[in-house]
C-alpha cells in the first residue's frame, strides 16, 4: 500500500460521519498493511476515483471510500445538489422531494439528505416510509418541486445503492419537469459536489423537513387508476411478484381498485428484503428471477405474470406461449410494442411514440400504421422522457412510460395496469398476448430481438471490446453482409440530431441490426440484436411458429458472430 493511499484512507476515516464505515475502513487499512492482497485491492478500488452521475445518477457498491456509496458520499451529493439549486440556479428556498426504497442504508441516506438540504436553505418533503420510485417521480410534478431525489439502486445486486436525481418546477424547462438529469445539469452538480469541503463541516439540521404521508400516494393511485378503460373486461387471473422490493402494496391496491381481483402474489418475494434471498440478481430479466412466479402461475392456471423490479419502476410480463406450449417472459421489446399499439388502438393516444435507439424498430412501424409520430432517443429515460410531444415511451430494459403527464419516467405500476388490461382483453377475444404479437407480425413482419450481455470484473475489458468492434467489426451477421458500420460516438445516420454516445451500430443487407454499447449502470458490455423475419399476411399459426423459430435461429447466429468479433467466442 502506497503512502498516498494510506494518507487518503486516513483522511477519509477522520472525516467520515458514519462509525460503521469508519470501522470498516480502519480494518481494511490494517489488513492491507499486514500484507493482505485482497484488502489492498479493495482499498485501491475504493479510492480509485469518485462515483459519477451516469444514466441513473450515482450508483455503486456500498462501503467506505469515494468510489463507494456511503454516508459521506451522500452528504456531499446532497450539499452539492442544494448548492446547485440555490447557487447555479439562484432559487430561493427550492422545494425538494426525497424518496427511498427498502435497500440497506436507503432510509439513512434519505434522512441525511433531508437534514443537509434543509440546513442549506431548501424546503424538503421526505416520504415517511419506503416507496416505489415512480411515486417520487410523480411527486416532483404533482407538488411542482424544484428537484427530487430517490435513494435506490433499482435492480442492482444487494451490495449496491444509488442516488437518482430529478429536476422540476423552477429548475427545469416544461418538457424536463420530473425527468432525470441530463447535461449540463449533471456536470454542474458534480462540480458543486467536488467543491464541498470536509464532510464533518457540512451543516446538518436536526429538524425542519416535512414528512409526506398517504395523501401523495392516494393522488398517485387516483391518477394511474384513471387510465384503464372502465368498459374493458377484467376477467384475468394474475400472478404478481415485487422481487423482494417495494411494489407489492401499491401494485395490488391499483389492480384491485380498477377491478382486477383475481390476483395472486408470490409470497416469498412480496415483502421488502434488501438481501433478495430467492434471486441471484433482483431483475425480472435475469435467468431464474421469475421462476417462483412461473411455478405459481402454473399452479393457479394464471393468464399472465406481472413482475416489478425492486423499486417498481420497471415491469415485465410472462405468458403461456401457444407456439411453445410453455410459459415464457415477453421480451422488453415485445411488451413495449404491445403497450404502444394498445394505447393507440384502445385508448386513442396521439402524440409521439418514443423508444431508445437500442429498442425495437417495430414501434416505429406501429406508429406509422396509426398515423402518429415516432421518435428515437439516446438510451435512458432521461432522454426518452424528453421526446417532443411524448405520449408513450419505452426502452427494451422493461421500462415503460404510459402516462407521461403523470410520471415523466418509467413506471412499472401504471404499466402493470395496462398489462393486466391487455391480458384480459386478449382472453375475452379468445387469444393471448402472444397472439396479439402474431397479429402485429402479420401486419408489419416479425421483429425479434435478443441481447448478448457480457459482465466483467475488470472494467478495462469493456473498452478493449469496444475498440475491437470499432476497428474490426464482423463482415456479416448470420450470413448477411454488413452494409453499415456506424460509430455512434461520431453521430449516427439513424439518430440524426442526437448527441454522440459511446456505441457502435451495425446494419446488414437483410435489415439485421446490432447496437453494441457499455451499460450505464452495471459493469457490462451490452449488445442489442434485432432481426426482421418476413411473414405473409395470410400466414397460418403453424407458419407463424416457423417464422419465430427461424428468427430465433438467426439471432443465435448473430450472437455467435458478435462473440467472435468481440474475442469472446
Amino acid at each position: 500500500m502506497t503512502q498516498d493511499l494510506r494518507a487518503r484512507a486516513t483522511a477519509w476515516i477522520e472525516d467520515d460521519p458514519d462509525p460503521i464505515t469508519r470501522a470498516a475502513l480502519t480494518s481494511l487499512v490494517e489488513q492491507a498493511t499486514a500484507g493482505d492482497e485482497t484488502a489492498r485491492a479493495e482499498l485501491a478500488d475504493a479510492f480509485a476515483g469518485t462515483l459519477q452521475f451516469g444514466t441513473a445518477g450515482l450508483r455503486g457498491r456500498m462501503g467506505p471510500g469515494p468510489n463507494r456509496m456511503n454516508l459521506a458520499v451522500v452528504s456531499r451529493a446532497a450539499r452539492g445538489l442544494a448548492d446547485h439549486l440555490t447557487g447555479d440556479l439562484g432559487l430561493d428556498e427550492p422545494l425538494v422531494v426525497i424518496g427511498y426504497d427498502a435497500r440497506h442504508n436507503s432510509r439513512a441516506f434519505a434522512e441525511r439528505s433531508a437534514a443537509i438540504m434543509t440546513a442549506a436553505g431548501c424546503r424538503v418533503k421526505l416520504f415517511d416510509r419506503y416507496q416505489p420510485t415512480p411515486l417520487a417521480a410523480f411527486a416532483v410534478r404533482h407538488l411542482d418541486a424544484d428537484a427530487g431525489i430517490v435513494v435506490t439502486a433499482s435492480h442492482n445486486p444487494p451490495a449496491d445503492n444509488g442516488y437518482k436525481v430529478y429536476l422540476g418546477g423552477r429548475a427545469a424547462a416544461p418538457d424536463g419537469r420530473g425527468v432525470q438529469i441530463v447535461p449540463p445539469s449533471d456536470s454542474q452538480i458534480a462540480a458543486r459536489i467536488a467543491a464541498v469541503g470536509p464532510v464533518l463541516d457540512i451543516p446538518v439540521a436536526a429538524s425542519g423537513w416535512e414528512l409526506l404521508g398517504g395523501q401523495v400516494e392516494e393522488h398517485y393511485l387516483e391518477a394511474i387508476c384513471a387510465l384503464p378503460d372502465p368498459e374493458a373486461p377484467r376477467e384475468a387471473r394474475i400472478v404478481h411478484t415485487a422481487m423482494h422490493g417495494v411494489g407489492t402494496r401499491i401494485a395490488l391496491a391499483a389492480l384491485h381498485r380498477v377491478g382486477f381481483t383475481d390476483v395472486h402474489s408470490v409470497a416469498k418475494q412480496a415483502d421488502p428484503d434488501p438481501d433478495f434471498p430467492t434471486v441471484s440478481f433482483p431483475n425480472p430479466e435475469e435467468p431464474g428471477a421469475i421462476d417462483l412466479a412461473l411455478e405459481l402461475a402454473a399452479t393457479v392456471e394464471a393468464d399472465v405474470v406481472i413482475a416489478n423490479d425492486p423499486d417498481a419502476d420497471r415491469c415485465a410480463a410472462a405468458v403461456l406461449d401457444p407456439h411453445r406450449g410453455a410459459w415464457r417472459m415477453l421480451t422488453g421489446d415485445e411488451l413495449g410494442v404491445l403497450l404502444g399499439d394498445h394505447l393507440v388502438r384502445r385508448h386513442g393516444y396521439r402524440g409521439t411514440l418514443a423508444r431508445s435507439l437500442v429498442s425495437s424498430r417495430w414501434l416505429d412501424r406501429v406508429a406509422a400504421s396509426a398515423g402518429v409520430e415516432a421518435a428515437t432517443t439516446l438510451t435512458g429515460f432521461k432522454w426518452i422522457s424528453r421526446a417532443p410531444g411524448i405520449a408513450f415511451g419505452y426502452e427494451e430494459a422493461i421500462g415503460y412510460c404510459v402516462l407521461p403527464e403523470v410520471v415523466r419516467d418509467k413506471d412499472g405500476l401504471s404499466a402493470a395496469l395496462m398489462v393486466a388490461e391487455m391480458a384480459a382483453l386478449a382472453k375475452s377475444e379468445g387469444t393471448t398476448l402472444v397472439g396479439r404479437l402474431d397479429e402485429l407480425a402479420l401486419e408489419h413482419g416479425l421483429y425479434a430481438t435478443s441481447q448478448l450481455s457480457l459482465r466483467v470484473e475488470d472494467l478495462s475489458l469493456i473498452g478493449q471490446m469496444m475498440q475491437r468492434i470499432r476497428t474490426a467489426p464482423p463482415a456479416q451477421l448470420a450470413g448477411s453482409p454488413v452494409a453499415l458500420t456506424q460509430d455512434l460516438a461520431e453521430g449516427s445516420v439513424e439518430t440524426t440530431g442526437l448527441p454522440p454516445t459511446d456505441g457502435v451500430l451495425l446494419l446488414s443487407e437483410d435489415d439485421t441490426r446490432v447496437v453494441v454499447r457499455p451499460s450505464g449502470t452495471e459493469p457490462k458490455l451490452k449488445c442489442y440484436l434485432e432481426v426482421v423475419e418476413p411473414v405473409a399476411q395470410d400466414a397460418s399459426e403453424e407458419e407463424m411458429g416457423q417464422a419465430r423459430r427461424q428468427a430465433a435461429e438467426r439471432l443465435e447466429r448473430v450472437t455467435a458472430d458478435l462473440r467472435q468479433a468481440l474475442g469472446q467466442a
